[in-house]
C-alpha cells in the first residue's frame, strides 16, 4: 500500500533528512544547461518528403501519411558487458542505464530501456542528461568519497516534499525531504528532494528513502537516490531534470522490475 502524504513527519525523519544533506547529495561545481528529450514526446520520428505529408494529392487522392521511424529493438542492453549484462535479473522488463563520461568525471546521460516480457527485445527510450557525484565513480563505495557506486540496483521506493505525481512505487511524502543550504557556489540546493527515487545500494528495500538502514554498515554510505536536479555534480546520488524526474516516477513500474544500472562507460563494458 502506498504512503500519501502525512501531516508531519517524526523526529526521526527529520534528523534523517539532516543527515542526508550533509552526507548524502549535494553540489561542488556549476554545470552549463543541457537539452533533453522532452518525456513522452515520439522518440523517433521522420515525414516522408520535403516539408512532410500534404492535405491532398493529385486527382484529389489524399496524399500519404508522413512515414514514422521506429525505435529499434535490441537483443541487448548498449555498452553493457558481459560481466554487467549478466547482473540483470531475468525478471526485469525496464532497465534506467546511466553511463558516466569517466571513472573521474561526472556527468554522463540516461536512457531508460523496456521490454514486453523476459528475453524479449529491449527498446529504448529517451536521452536524458544525468549528474553523478562531483569525483566521479567506486566500485566500492564508502561514506563521504563523493563518488557514486558502480553497479546494478533494483528500484522500489520513492518519495519527496511534493505529492505523489502518479507513481506505481512505493510513495512517501512530506516535510522531512525538505532540502535546504547551499552548493559550492552558493546555488541554492531548495527543490533538490521534491521527487526522489532511492537507488537500493545498502538500504533495506521497502522502506522510505528516508529510512537509515545500512546492511553493509554505516562506513559503506548510504542514502544514494535519484533526485532533481541543481546544476551540478552530486555527493554520490544521480540528478536529473524536473521533467525526467517526474516522468520516471510516472513510468516506473514495480511488476516490472526496475532496475538502475549505473557507472562510468568503461566499468559498464566489463
Amino acid at each position: 500500500m502506498k504512503r500519501r502524504n502525512r501531516p508531519r513527519a517524526p523526529l526521526t525523519a527529520l534528523l534523517t533528512a539532516a543527515a542526508l544533506l550533509a552526507t548524502g547529495c549535494g553540489t561542488t561545481s556549476h554545470h552549463a544547461s543541457r537539452a533533453f528529450a522532452v518525456p513522452g514526446a515520439p522518440a523517433h520520428e521522420a515525414s516522408g518528403g520535403k516539408g512532410g505529408g500534404k492535405a491532398g494529392g493529385k486527382a484529389g487522392k489524399a496524399a500519404p501519411e508522413p512515414r514514422r521511424l521506429t525505435r529499434p529493438l535490441l537483443s541487448l542492453l548498449p555498452g553493457l558487458g558481459p560481466k554487467t549484462l549478466g547482473l540483470v535479473p531475468d525478471d526485469t522488463r525496464q532497465a534506467l542505464v546511466v553511463t558516466g563520461e569517466g571513472r573521474d568525471k561526472n556527468r554522463g546521460t540516461a536512457v531508460l530501456y523496456e521490454r514486453e516480457r523476459p528475453g524479449a527485445a529491449w527498446l529504448p527510450g529517451h536521452r536524458w542528461p544525468a549528474d553523478n557525484a562531483v569525483r566521479g565513480w567506486t566500485d566500492k563505495h564508502v561514506q563521504g568519497d563523493l563518488r557514486s557506486p558502480i553497479g546494478l540496483f533494483t528500484l522500489t521506493d520513492a518519495g519527496g516534499l511534493l505529492p505523489d505525481p502518479g507513481t506505481k512505487l512505493t510513495y512517501d511524502a512530506g516535510p522531512a525531504f525538505t532540502a535546504t543550504g547551499t552548493g559550492s557556489l552558493g546555488e541554492p540546493l531548495a527543490g533538490s528532494f521534491d521527487y526522489v527515487i532511492a537507488v537500493n545500494y545498502n538500504r533495506r528495500p521497502g522502506a522510505t528513502p528516508l529510512d537509515w538502514t545500512r546492511p553493509l554498515g554505516a562506513s559503506r554510505g548510504g542514502g544514494i537516490w535519484l533526485h532533481v536536479d541543481h546544476e551540478g555534480p552530486t555527493q554520490g546520488c544521480l540528478s536529473f531534470s524536473r521533467p525526467v524526474m517526474k516522468h520516471l516516477l510516472r513510468t516506473l513500474d514495480p511488476a516490472k522490475n526496475p532496475v538502475v544500472v549505473m557507472g562510468d562507460k568503461a566499468s559498464l563494458r566489463r
